[in-house]
């Protein structure tokens, strides 16, 4: 079962897909823009930690495009120089990870694009570019999680699949969970069948042991 939003939940169920698994995607959230306006301040780089922020920013990007650009991993490093940035860390898919990369560097005033809900970092000035709005499946729906293996890729996530769990009465005894980090197994909670995390934080990795709990459950 794949929680993630798209496009990135497609990508995860065609990696699972290719590993011979099949899939059930069940969006929570679906990213949208938001109006934001281009900083008058002036910046030493672009810390970006989503690839949604890139997708999501539109033409206000072109008055950041001078700004090196510290990207959270790989994916995220992808979208900026599609968008025209030039890429001058990747980190390992950790927001304070990256963080540490560009003080590395020298650089101390940091902007991030940013989700408007998200986990702060400290001493980033963050400008919302998108949103992560909850897509409620119906009543019951969550049934369909019986025996599965869930992917989960953030704490928020996290804590509204097993709201929805409560709500249909499933029992997370049943469910198989593959968390992307510590933090979102954390707000996850306990009780599930069984628990892996991910060893880098990062899609693949989380498909890694999801085909491990799916196929040595």
């Amino acid at each position: 079962m794949v929680l993630r939003p798209e496009p990135g939940g497609r990508t995860t169920a065609e990696r699972l897909a290719a590993a011979g698994l099949p899939t059930l995607q069940m969006p929570l959230f679906e990213t949208t823009a938001i109006d934001w306006t281009p900083p008058s301040d002036r910046y030493d780089a672009l810390l970006l930690t989503s690839a949604n922020a890139v997708r999501h920013a539109g033409a206000g990007l072109s008055a950041l495009r001078a700004l090196p650009v510290v990207a959270v991993g790989n994916g995220t490093a992808a979208a900026a120089r599609e968008a025209g940035f030039v890429v001058a860390a990747v980190g390992k898919g950790n927001g304070a990870q990256a963080l540490a990369l560009a003080h590395q560097k020298g650089w101390r005033r940091i902007l991030r694009l940013a989700a408007r809900d998200r986990t702060v970092l400290e001493g980033v000035t963050d400008l919302p570019v998108y949103a992560s709005n909850p897509l409620i499946p119906p009543l019951s729906a969550l049934k369909a999680a019986v025996d599965t293996v869930a992917l989960v890729h953030s704490s928020r996530a996290a804590s509204v699949f097993r709201e929805l769990l409560e709500r249909d009465a499933v029992p997370v005894e049943t469910i198989r969970l593959a968390a992307i980090s510590e933090a979102v197994a954390a707000a996850a909670g306990t009780g599930w069948n069984r628990i892996m995390v991910a060893p880098k934080p990062n899609d693949a990795a989380l498909v890694e042991i999801a085909c491990t709990l799916a196929i040595d459950p």
